[in-house]
């Protein structure tokens, strides 16, 4: 069974577009946590970035209480984010590189010419018990050099899959370069999970791509609860994700 973790970060987004100097507001994390998790997400994913655009401290702890299938707790490579989640005991972290200047993540981990210091984190993170994936471009050489960090997951970045969605073969390009990307890993004994960009339009075609365990989306489901509800965007997404055939 292919498993959703729901990316909860843009409802923080949207609740620091009038609430950022106050210590509440509205649309509140936890509630989108109890909400996605009633509606059938296999996990909820939160990234605390260093700049605490969206998520802030006091909701990644009171996530973490509040989420009851598993934390994927989105980190940057820092001493005081591995801190953190040494501290927080989510059930997986998914370390991600970032910029102050982008919008949203825009591009997957350098791990070839971060490699020590990767697997440093890793080693920290999953003797504590920790599971680890690193957010990568399906490049054949970082799916190599993740492997040699002792991580045991990759994710698979699709944004550039999102991207050339509308133009077929750019399209069916990218959805060869992920599958492709996905066979290497799971030759190489990485779990392969996949996100960024993905839609209620365009993640039926992601079943083109083998080995997937688990898909993290975020913005199309909260742009899509703003009309609908967030129950029910989950409910659809589920059944979009729902076929995905058995792992093998």
């Amino acid at each position: 069974m292919l498993r959703l973790g729901v990316n909860i970060d843009h409802v923080a987004t949207l609740r620091q577009a009038r609430y950022r100097r106050l210590n509440d507001g509205e649309p509140c994390p936890v509630d989108a946590v109890r909400q996605a998790e009633a509606a059938g997400a296999h996990g909820i994913t939160a990234h605390l970035r260093e700049d605490r655009r969206h998520i802030l401290d006091r909701d990644i702890w009171a996530i973490r209480e509040a989420v009851a299938t598993r934390l994927n707790f989105e980190m940057a490579t820092t001493p005081e984010m591995i801190d953190i989640a040494l501290r927080l005991k989510p059930e997986a972290v998914c370390l991600v590189p970032e910029n102050r200047a982008e919008v949203t993540t825009e591009g997957g981990l350098n791990v070839v010419d971060q490699a020590d210091v990767i697997a440093d984190a890793a080693a920290a993170l999953g003797q504590a018990g920790i599971e680890v994936s690193l957010f990568i471009d399906p490049d054949p050489a970082q799916i190599e050099a993740t492997a040699g960090t002792g991580s045991p997951f990759i994710e698979l970045h699709t944004g550039a899959y999102a991207e050339a969605y509308r133009e077929e073969a750019k399209r069916t390009a990218e959805l060869e370069r992920l599958a492709k990307a996905a066979g290497q890993a799971k030759s190489l004994g990485l779990g392969v999970n996949a996100g960024h960009g993905l839609n209620y339009e365009n993640t039926r075609d992601i079943f083109a791509v083998p080995h997937l365990n688990e898909l993290n989306i975020g913005h199309s489901i909260v742009s899509r609860a703003v009309t609908i509800g967030l129950g029910q965007a989950v409910r659809e997404m589920l059944g979009l994700m729902d076929g995905y055939p058995p792992a093998g």
